[in-house]
């Protein structure tokens, strides 16, 4: 028996990186259905390939949209008229320093990043199941202080926030609602950063010596405390922020 067996999950941004990962483990740990959402459908098209078809549905949706997630809840209400476990994973990061931050920059973060994760688990909020569990992608950055990393270590300083309050908000639903927060964990996001080679030689330099364990983490380390989170292992779990960062935010 899997640990999550006969639920129904909904994975945002799960067409790759940490998400894709998740959702495959999911589906190996015994869950009836996962949802997974992208902005790229070709990259959904993908993704579909690596698990099994019958118990995945790929949906094309940008996180900070709402009529793409009108469009998701619709298929989601149709298909099997509930939810067990979502993970809000959908997320960006902008690096760029105090000074030059752009408009277009902040606006494009904070909507994916906290408009996104607000208004996908409000929209889906009606379909999770009584003792469901919520799980918000968040970062070491919500406690850290890096170089050029204001934006982002806002926007996930406001996703942890959001699982504070809905802990409170939803308890009479029995419903948890913890906060999953990754260190260094390279994935083709970070391949399209953006940054040179040079300077990235600089920054995994630098990353790792802030890292205790002396390494990168991967993308099935997170999803295995995904599905801790989303089993009922952690059934007296809730409103925590569970940093798998080999001891980055720690010390």
């Amino acid at each position: 028996m899997g640990k999550l067996d006969g639920k129904i999950a909904l994975i945002t941004g799960g067409s790759e990186g940490m998400g894709l990962v998740t959702a495959q483990r999911f589906i190996a740990e015994g869950a009836e259905h996962v949802f997974i959402t992208g902005r790229r459908q070709e990259v959904l098209d993908e993704a579909v390939k690596t698990m099994d078809r019958k118990k995945v549905t790929a949906i094309r949706a940008d996180a900070s949209k709402m009529a793409d997630l009108d469009t998701m809840h619709s298929i989601i209400e149709k298909e099997k008229g509930r939810l067990d476990i979502v993970f809000a994973n959908a997320g960006i990061g902008t690096f760029v320093p105090l000074g030059s931050i752009t408009e277009k920059q902040f606006d494009e973060l904070f909507n994916i990043n906290v408009k996104g994760v607000l208004f996908t688990v409000q929209k889906v909020l009606p379909l999770i199941s009584e003792g469901g569990s919520i799980i918000l992608n968040g970062s070491v950055s919500s406690i850290k202080g890096h170089p050029t990393a204001s934006l982002l270590s806002a926007s996930k300083a406001a996703v942890r926030s959001f699982a504070r309050c809905w802990t409170v908000d939803l308890k009479e639903r029995k419903i948890r609602v913890n906060t999953l927060s990754p260190g260094a964990i390279p994935t083709a996001a970070w391949d399209k950063s953006g940054f040179s080679d040079e300077m990235k030689k600089i920054m995994n330099v630098d990353l790792l010596s802030a890292i205790p364990m002396n390494r990168f983490g991967t993308s099935d380390e997170i999803a295995k405390v995904a599905v801790f989170l989303a089993s009922s292992d952690s059934s007296y779990i809730t409103g925590i922020e569970l940093f798998v960062d080999g001891g980055m935010a720690q010390i």
